[in-house]
């Protein structure tokens, strides 16, 4: 049986002790914790796990509070450019990924997830290059503790200079390429709002890239026709490209997505480990209260089609 959790950033003004016993007693069983350095620019993030100062105590310590609370971590989640066009910020962005694997590898935790990101100076086909040299290492360092890397597929649109794709691993086309080189220990986070919104069908990905799907991000996706229709696919052009995109992230339920049809497709490849809501969602975030709310209506919905 497929189990449900959420990945911790929605819940960032907790700890994890109290995200952990909240967790538990909505009744989730998993969490995606969220280990991102303390300081750092990323939206959507947060540091429930402080990975710099993570030894075998701590370790200790976090077993123990998922014992208690009945729950598993799915993964650990940092993601960022770790293919970064400057050199100093993409040594520290590589050398922090290693310290989420050691964390990981520390509780016995298989999964870290992250984003290959993209050296915006260079074309997609030079960035896989970059990624070649970059992470055969940082995938040999996981192997060596017991840990796999697997990448979320987010076009991240802007991340880097505006209208451009700031992370590569976002289209089949990519994938097929990247897992050519790499080994069966990388995969996928697989998150199937991008892909609706970017026009890929999400089952067809699963039918193909099934024994690449490591974890499953439950993530909605609303689309607004007559936004659609005014901007066409490119959207709205201005200081912030998606501050009036044509699309929107969404609790899962609340969107497009055909959730019955893709546990469905996950179950036929053999997938049958977490769905972790990825919580985006405009009309429930800004409080703690509000995304509880939110997670809550996003368990409700799942329990429902698994």
């Amino acid at each position: 049986m497929m189990k449900i959790g959420f990945l911790t950033v929605a819940l960032k003004n907790m700890n994890f002790e109290e995200i952990a016993r909240w967790a538990h007693s909505v009744g989730f069983e998993a969490l995606e914790v969220a280990a991102w350095p303390i300081v750092n620019e990323r939206d959507y993030s947060s540091t429930t796990i402080d990975v710099e100062n993570f030894g075998p105590e701590e370790a200790q310590k976090v077993k123990k509070i998922l014992e208690e609370n009945e729950l598993i971590i799915s993964s650990f989640a940092y993601y960022d450019n770790n293919l970064d066009a400057d050199p100093q910020r993409r040594k520290r962005i590589n050398e922090h990924l290693k310290r989420v694997i050691d964390a990981a590898s520390l509780i016995g935790v298989e999964l870290v997830g992250t984003f290959i990101g993209r050296d915006v100076k260079k074309s997609v086909e030079e960035n896989i290059e970059e990624f070649e040299k970059v992470f055969k290492p940082l995938i040999a360092y996981a192997e060596s503790k017991n840990v796999k890397l697997m990448i979320e597929n987010c076009p991240m649109v802007s991340w880097q200079e505006p209208e451009k794709i700031g992370n590569i691993f976002y289209s089949p086309q990519v994938w097929r390429e990247i897992f050519r080189i790499t080994p069966d220990s990388f995969g996928l986070n697989l998150d199937p709002s991008h892909l609706y919104w970017l026009g890929i069908d999400y089952i067809e990905v699963v039918k193909e890239f099934g024994s690449r799907i490591f974890h499953v991000h439950a993530k909605d996706v609303e689309v607004d026709q007559r936004k659609l229709y005014e901007q066409g696919i490119y959207g709205y052009f201005g200081e912030n490209p998606h501050a009036k995109s044509w699309w929107q992230y969404r609790l899962p339920g609340f969107g497009e997505i055909d959730w019955e049809e893709l546990v469905l497709a996950l179950k036929k490849v053999g997938y049958d480990f977490v769905l972790s809501i990825e919580h985006e969602d405009p009309v429930w975030e800004g409080s703690e209260e509000k995304s509880k709310k939110g997670l809550l209506m996003g368990l409700e919905f799942l329990r429902k089609v698994i």
